[in-house]
């Protein structure tokens, strides 16, 4: 898939919870915070937090959690080999 076709679903998917996993084989589970042309950015979901036990991973309100301003940690846009939804309830 192009570069274009995941921009255009992380922009669909933004602020819900999806899995991610990239051409190196690294899976990652998160809410979708922002996405710009060259990266998507998410906020990992934690085990064991938050609502019915899973929660927003690293979030402690502006300027603070992974990346700062809330935006989570970047995934590179090209390095995606699959995108999926994921139910909020996924344990």
């Amino acid at each position: 898939m192009s570069v274009r076709h995941y921009y255009d679903l992380c922009c669909k998917y933004k602020e819900r919870p999806v899995k991610i996993t990239t051409r190196d084989g690294r899976v990652h589970r998160g809410v979708i915070k922002h996405v710009d042309h060259h990266r998507v950015f998410i906020q990992p979901i934690q085990h064991g937090k938050g609502l019915g036990g899973f929660g927003y991973g690293g979030f402690y309100g502006p300027g603070y959690g992974y990346g700062g301003f809330g935006r989570g940690y970047g995934i590179a846009l090209g390095t995606i080999a699959a995108l999926a939804l994921i139910p909020f309830f996924f344990w």
